[in-house]
């Protein structure tokens, strides 16, 4: 019997030093604590050193609960949503002090020992740092928050069936749908077919190969949706494994119903602006304008009045003797009325109106407009035009307005200016997919300074007019996709230049 107990003893023995041998090695952090209010270690594993920075001598008699953060001191108590309870035990992620002070996340599973009365003995617990896992899943909440609050339109699409597996809060309104009533959608719902095989796949197959795709494609919202958006992003996210295969899209859209209105408004307002810059421009020209149209008008009055004459004087006694006067008379007219023509297409107030026209038929039509204006400041107009029609897609009346007050601007520089041979140049050429129109003179050119400010609205060099000719013609360049700007040494001319896309 005696070497039975010894035997006992031995084993009982080696499974404590077992025990505290896997105690001391654990990376986790055991600890026994009174089950007092104060929560004091009566001891720890070696582990809190590594974890809290004190020693264990250091640690035993510590009251445990004055390290605890005040925010979590009571948890426990108060049974906090970073709480959980089973079988008998607690789990509790909490924020703890740090020997260096600053604080740490723990994760403590602890239990309550008892006597056979059910009197409380010590608590024991087992903690781990989760610092780093709880900082993740900080982030990860935030983020969540923020996609979820973002204005724009955030959805994760399956990368092999297309279905679109997250969508926040800005896509369901921009959708016409709810959270509470899920409704599947899949990728391809969202665009027309042609778009959806063309520019849609290429943008994935672009994100799959680059990380990410950058650009503006249409959406087709719901029947019934009076909005408009577009797919502005998409982002492959890859697996971690060594195919480092795309496992889903991250697609960022943008519901544009506000910037496609103020836009729309926007080019109704331009379009009001052109109409009364052209309005302008004829009362400017309207000495012109009338001398010109004066011109055929006397000479019908001229031709009737001496067709009258040699009918009362007897030298016409046959109809067919005035024929000549009649042609006469009848090309004087056309003149006129294509004159009074041109001029109403010209002030007439249009929507914008994209179409393909001969460039170069409209820059001699404009100087033919401006003949008399010419004629009064005895300038002449020169062309260097590229050869051909070179047609041109883009709204007519716009571009002849432009051109108008450009070569205006070139007839009204030599005011001021003594030379003798006064030339307005217009060239026009075309290089690859642009064309280039060029309004030059050789008047005394325009100063740096007020070169800056040329294109500024009201902004005029002239003692008449409202400085708002030139900004509106920079304005309809641009809203063409095209540049208009000058150069000027300040002596021996100016010029204006032109680039506009040729396609549209």
């Amino acid at each position: 019997m005696s070497a039975d107990n010894d035997l006992n003893s031995i084993t009982e023995l080696d499974e404590a030093e077992r025990f505290r041998f896997l105690v001391e090695q654990s990376t986790d952090m055991i600890s026994r604590h009174t089950p007092t209010q104060d929560w004091t270690f009566l001891d720890v594993s070696p582990a809190v050193e590594r974890m809290l920075g004190y020693t264990v001598e250091e640690m035993i008699g510590t009251p445990g609960y004055d390290l605890f953060h005040p925010e979590d001191a009571d948890n426990l108590i108060k049974r906090s949503d970073s709480v959980r309870y089973r079988k008998g035990m607690y789990t509790n992620v909490y924020r703890y002090k740090h020997k260096n002070g600053h604080y740490i996340w723990l994760e403590t599973t602890s239990r309550t020992l008892r006597d056979d009365s059910g009197k409380p003995i010590e608590i024991i617990c087992v903690s781990r740092d989760v610092t780093e896992q709880t900082l993740a899943q900080q982030a990860t909440r935030r983020l969540a928050r923020v996609v979820e609050s973002s204005s724009d339109m955030i959805m994760f699409c399956n990368h092999k069936t297309m279905q679109l597996t997250y969508m926040n809060e800005a896509t369901y309104i921009t959708l016409g749908t709810e959270k509470e009533n899920p409704v599947v959608f899949y990728l391809e719902q969202m665009f027309e077919p042609k778009i959806f095989a063309s520019l849609v796949q290429d943008a994935l197959s672009h994100a799959a190969t680059h990380g990410t795709w950058y650009g503006s494609i249409p959406m087709q919202l719901p029947s019934g949706r009076d909005r408009t958006a577009e797919i502005r992003e998409v982002i492959a996210h890859r697996n971690l494994n060594d195919d480092m295969a795309v496992e889903y899209y991250s697609i960022i859209g943008r519901d544009i119903t506000i910037r496609r209105k103020a836009e729309e408004e926007m080019k109704r307002n331009q379009l009001e602006m052109a109409h009364i810059s052209r309005l302008l421009s004829v009362g400017e020209m309207a000495s012109g304008l009338a001398h010109e149209i004066n011109q055929p008008l006397a000479a019908i009055l001229n031709y009737c009045r001496g067709s009258l004459r040699r009918i009362e004087e007897g030298r016409i006694t046959k109809v067919d003797e005035i024929g000549r006067s009649m042609e006469l008379i009848t090309k004087q007219a056309r003149r006129a009325a294509e004159i009074v023509k041109r001029m109403r297409s010209f002030v007439k107030k249009t929507e914008y109106q994209r179409m393909e026209f001969p460039l170069n038929e409209s820059c001699q039509e404009i100087a033919e407009f401006l003949k008399q204006e010419s004629l009064d400041h005895n300038t002449t107009f020169e062309f260097e035009l590229e050869n051909g029609d070179l047609p041109l897609l883009a709204d007519k009346i716009q571009i002849e307005q432009v051109l108008l007050n450009l070569i205006r601007n070139a007839i009204e520089a030599y005011n001021d200016c003594e030379k003798t041979h006064r030339p307005v140049i217009i060239s026009t050429r075309k290089v690859n997919d642009y064309i280039y129109i060029s309004v030059s003179d050789h008047a005394n050119g325009i100063s740096a300074e007020v070169l800056e400010k040329l294109f500024e609205p009201f902004y005029t060099s002239k003692s008449t007019g409202l400085g708002m000719g030139l900004s509106i013609s920079r304005t309809i360049i641009e809203a063409h996709g095209g540049q208009l700007w000058a150069e000027s040494d300040g002596k021996t001319g100016t010029q204006f230049y032109i680039k506009i896309p040729a396609k549209g």
